[in-house]
């Protein structure tokens, strides 16, 4: 039997600002039903459809059923939707003045399938002539303009409900900086070099350092002002890192990544239980909400006085993120080992995390 205090973390109650979910280590859900079937309704009712021979437009949403929700277990996001909807168009070809209507129906919007993958039937009160022309309007153009839309719901969805699912610990939310840490941090924070007089000191020192530039690439599922907070939010930082943080966003803040060692001259974050605070150290040189961060930063076990510049850009790709990374000043000694960082410490753990790794969440 374990000693008091030394129980599996994971089943010791601890204070929450919320008294729920401790450590996000239980199923947490929000309902997504009633907010979902408005936005459906919003996206879809006044859709217009128009080629060259006739112009269709969806007239009313006429049932939505079905249900959505957000969810947390052990700190990962997951979505579940499921829904069946239908609907009422009408339609004119262009040459004509007789107006036809028509219904179609959606039976698989879910996250077992890809926006393009939802089927959508269509069929027309008068199969006959014109009214064969505009269902035909509606099937072939008007089924990749919903798909859009459904896809567009997705990301609002994701968006909307990834916000406080995740939950801080109790450490998390009653975080206080100790004097050791901001001492370190300060210490750390006065070697940057933040214009062209610092940079000089570095032909003080004596040492000259040749260097690399790093460049990437990685694709996340999700919108890119959610991956944007997941690298500006402190507590989702804290999240996928695995220890604690100092970390002010705004231009000029600080950046001290805590409770970590350094292997394969990276920082592998994770809690040791000793002293070796800031291995990662830097700070916010510009930030463009939800499309770009510059930070200036180093490795505790670089060369002294020297930091590299990280730009970090967010660009929507397909209903996903794509994350385009460019390093500039990377010790050339540390290039690979730099790159397989960013690849295990970040990549593999905001995916893990979050969930941001797969279509199907």
């Amino acid at each position: 039997m374990a000693k008091w205090g030394e129980g599996d973390p994971r089943w010791i109650v601890e204070e929450r600002p919320d008294a729920t979910n401790v450590n996000n280590w239980h199923w947490t859900e929000k309902n997504a039903t009633n907010w979902s079937k408005d936005k459906l309704k919003e996206l879809l009712t006044g859709l217009v459809i128009e080629t060259e021979e006739g112009r269709c437009e969806i007239t009313s949403v006429s049932s939505i059923e079905g249900e959505a929700s957000a969810n947390n277990r052990k700190a990962k996001l997951i979505f579940f939707y499921e829904w069946v909807i239908n609907g009422e168009w009408s339609g004119i070809m262009k040459e004509s003045d007789k107006k036809y209507k028509g219904k179609f129906d959606v039976p698989n919007l879910s996250e077992e399938h890809e926006p393009d993958e939802i089927d959508v039937n269509v069929s027309v009160e008068k199969e006959k002539d014109d009214g064969l022309k505009l269902k035909e309007i509606m099937r072939k153009t008007g089924t990749p303009l919903m798909q859009k839309q459904f896809a567009t719901y997705i990301k609002c969805l994701k968006e909307e409900y990834s916000q406080n699912v995740i939950l801080p610990t109790k450490n998390q939310a009653n975080e206080k900086k100790t004097t050791e840490e901001v001492l370190n941090a300060k210490v750390e924070m006065s070697k940057m070099v933040i214009n062209s007089s610092h940079a000089a000191d570095k032909t003080s020192v004596g040492v000259k350092i040749d260097t690399k530039t790093v460049t990437l690439e990685e694709e996340f599922v999700c919108a890119p002002p959610q991956l944007y907070r997941v690298f500006t939010d402190k507590e989702m930082v804290q999240a996928f890192t695995g220890g604690s943080a100092i970390y002010e966003v705004e231009k000029g803040g600080r950046i001290s990544l805590m409770n970590g060692y350094v292997t394969g001259g990276f920082v592998e974050l994770v809690s040791t239980g000793l002293n070796v605070n800031g291995y990662v150290t830097g700070g916010f040189v510009e930030l463009v909400p939800e499309e770009k961060i510059v930070m200036r930063w180093r490795l505790k076990t670089w060369p002294d006085v020297h930091f590299s510049e990280v730009t970090l850009e967010f660009k929507e790709k397909d209903g996903s993120t794509l994350l385009k990374v460019k390093q500039t000043g990377v010790p050339s000694s540390e290039y690979e080992k730099t790159i397989e960082g960013w690849k295990v410490n970040y990549w593999q753990r905001i995916k893990q995390t979050f969930g941001f790794g797969s279509h199907i969440f």
